[in-house]
């Protein structure tokens, strides 16, 4: 079964993002980092998620993350799904962190239980089909809106979002233009889907 083995963000200076990440979330070696001067403005169309297990982890990794730099885009807050916050990184990227539970079963902690990918693409159903044809298997899918793939034991789980749907969950404008600033290390690639975001090997997708 196709897996993710992790994502490598494009960033402008890569110790600077490196030292937010370490303070924030401590991802170990499913987030890499590369430097990249590439253009990009606006909502890059995409979201990293961090699923824990309560909502005390939640405004623990929030908090963190603010207090390493971050702008908080959606504040944490219950809804009818579970408890959860946006924030944006200093690099951009803007990452969600949720829990599908509304109580507190323990001590806050700062584990996180999936890793998850959202891409927000132009057309759910095409993008679905390619990614099947890629050699991926569909775990969940909701039409032409939301679509999760079973990606097996890697460390990094993938959906498909409509890219409108999901800068509104983001809290953002869905407008943006030049380089997604993202390359998705797995055994898939390498390829590059038709919203432009670009696939390599696991092997190749590592830091510099």
């Amino acid at each position: 079964m196709t897996s993710i083995a992790s994502v490598t963000l494009e960033v402008a200076d890569p110790a600077a993002a490196g030292r937010f990440y370490s303070a924030a979330f401590g991802l170990d070696d499913r987030l890499r980092l590369r430097a990249s001067e590439a253009p990009s403005s606006g909502f890059r169309g995409f979201t990293l998620s961090l699923v824990v297990s309560q909502p005390a982890d939640v405004d623990a990794l929030v908090d963190a993350a603010v207090q390493a730099g971050a702008t908080t885009l959606k504040p944490a807050a219950k809804s009818l799904w579970g408890y959860g916050g946006v924030v944006q990184a200093p690099d951009g990227t803007i990452w969600q962190i949720a829990s599908s539970s509304k109580k507190n079963t323990g001590p806050a902690t700062r584990q996180v239980d999936e890793f998850v990918l959202l891409l927000g693409v132009e057309d759910v159903k095409a993008s679905k089909q390619f990614y099947v044809d890629h050699g991926l298997a569909v775990g969940k899918s909701f039409g032409g809106k939301y679509v999760e793939f079973a990606t097996g034991p890697g460390p990094v789980k993938l959906a498909l979002y409509k890219r409108r749907g999901l800068a509104k969950v983001a809290g953002v404008s869905p407008d943006g233009t030049g380089s997604h600033r993202l390359v998705i290390g797995g055994d898939a690639g390498p390829f590059t889907d038709p919203d432009g975001f670009a696939w390599t090997t696991a092997s190749e997708n590592a830091s510099v």
